[in-house]
């Protein structure tokens, strides 16, 4: 069922503004479900009485909170996970699957690309390799509701994990393989954040909109022996994840 909307009216909140705020009122009240697609750009933008560009501004920032998420080519849909996001203090450690787990959100692996092969120059300076090595490489999206949420890579030297480690049994999660491995005993992970702008491999592999922002951590994983064991780089979709980090007063 379509919802009746009202015109939007020049006051001194902005059109888009406007338009943003009208849109998720009718998904907080739940005119539209999640998952549910809203009308046409055309058809939004006829019944608001604004413009097809002030209308893409209202739903870009929509999407960046993940209250809704375009698909091309076929339409704008409320978020199906639309009010569970996933929260972690980055002091704590754990997998995008355990932290879903707390909500009640089913998390599933997308294809995974999983190779042995030679680290790059760069892989060697993060895990602090002396030598040209063979390093275990494991690309894949986490989909929640069958949607990517954030992509992953992990590279790990193949004397902690070998590709025959992760045949048929690997879920998308590194870390709690390793934990579950017990060996190497783990200790502490150095993670660096940005916000950076999907370009067009990102777009494609997470079904987003090319220049989305996404959330990028890069973190070294070191052992109790204080040697790197991974060093993974992951993309996050906005809207469904909240990062904070607890910070202490200092003497």
């Amino acid at each position: 069922m379509t919802a009746l909307m009202r015109p939007l009216k020049a006051v001194r909140v902005s059109l888009p503004t406007q338009a943003s705020e009208y849109i998720r009122e009718l998904i907080t009240s739940g005119e539209y479900q999640a998952g549910q697609q809203l009308p046409s750009e055309g058809e939004l933008a006829r019944q608001l009485g604004i413009s097809r560009p002030t209308l893409r501004e209202a739903l870009h920032s929509l999407e960046l909170e993940g209250l809704i998420y375009c698909r091309h080519g076929v339409g704008t849909f409320v978020a199906p996970s639309y009010g569970k996001r996933m929260e972690s203090g980055l002091e704590v450690l754990e997998s995008i699957e355990r932290l879903a787990s707390r909500i009640g959100l089913e998390t599933n692996m997308g294809e995974a690309d999983i190779e042995e092969r030679t680290a790059t120059q760069a892989e060697q300076t993060e895990l602090g390799l002396k030598l040209p090595s063979v390093v275990l490489s494991v690309a894949r999206s986490i989909l929640v509701d069958d949607r990517p949420v954030a992509f992953l890579r992990d590279v790990l030297p193949i004397e902690h994990l070998r590709k025959d480690d992760l045949i048929g049994s690997f879920h998308g999660s590194v870390i709690d393989v390793l934990l579950k491995r017990g060996s190497p005993p783990l200790s502490y992970s150095l993670t660096k954040l940005a916000a950076v702008s999907a370009d067009s491999a990102f777009s494609d592999l997470l079904d987003i909109v090319p220049n989305t922002p996404l959330m990028r951590l890069e973190a070294r994983l070191f052992s109790k022996d204080n040697l790197v064991v991974d060093y993974s780089i992951s993309h996050f979709v906005p809207g469904y994840f909240d990062f904070h980090v607890v910070r202490r007063i200092g003497a």
